[in-house]
């Protein structure tokens, strides 16, 4: 079974005088355990496609069906729930919350599962551990570089235990080695967890790393390609 399947999926634009049509027709499939890249130049619509897969925006017309849900009516309170169990998220901004340790915001979304102390304090350790920032738990982050942030936000992003990675450019900030070390825990973990990884990327970086690359143009799925990596 498909993990991730959107089928004719259409998103129109109203804001202005002249409607936009930022997806025409997207039909995608994705396994459980794929590492897959979408990419295409600016305005070819990759971003709202992984806001679609992940419950941040809703389709004009089309059927998202995650692990054999639907989502495509859901409320926006039903929508709520359904990413904070089943969707993890990497931004490329980090999104990490200031006033937080290491820590703390790697087990923030557990506390909001209502999971038992002792297991997010296991989980928590055990993330921090895998993304190389042990002895790092307790620090803000203020204090963490740009990469030691972004390993924080995969820590954070695994911690819900989701069905699939939503990363929205998340190298677009880092130098080239912390790309690079970003790039290789984020596989490890695939590897490890057998976790689904979708990227939306211009990182070349990247697309060298994916064992798919979906490429998107004009809202329409232009070429897809799988490599033996």
């Amino acid at each position: 079974m498909w993990i991730i399947e959107a089928k004719n999926i259409h998103k129109v634009y109203q804001e202005t005088k002249v409607p936009v049509n930022a997806l025409n027709g997207i039909d995608l499939q994705i396994e459980k355990g794929e590492f897959t890249a979408i990419v295409g130049p600016s305005g070819s619509g990759k971003t709202t496609l992984l806001n679609i897969i992940s419950g941040l925006d809703v389709p004009t017309k089309g059927d998202i069906i995650i692990n054999g849900t639907n989502i495509k009516d859901f409320s926006s309170g039903q929508l709520i729930d359904f990413r904070l169990h089943n969707i993890g998220f990497v931004f490329q901004a980090y999104n990490l919350i200031p006033v937080l340790t290491a820590k703390e915001n790697t087990e923030f979304i557990m506390v909001l599962q209502k999971r038992p102390k002792a297991e997010r304090d296991k989980k928590t350790r055990e993330l921090l551990e895998a993304v190389g920032l042990a002895d790092k738990m307790n620090h803000k982050p203020g204090q963490l570089s740009g990469g030691q942030q972004q390993r924080v936000a995969v820590a954070r992003a695994l911690a819900s235990q989701p069905k699939f990675v939503i990363a929205d450019e998340p190298t677009a900030n880092l130098d080239s080695k912390s790309t690079t070390e970003l790039l290789d825990i984020m596989a490890q973990m695939n590897k490890k967890y057998n976790t689904t990884f979708i990227f939306a990327t211009h990182d070349q970086r990247v697309m060298d790393k994916a064992r798919r690359i979906v490429t998107i143009d004009d809202g329409k799925v232009v070429n897809d390609e799988t490599f033996d990596r």
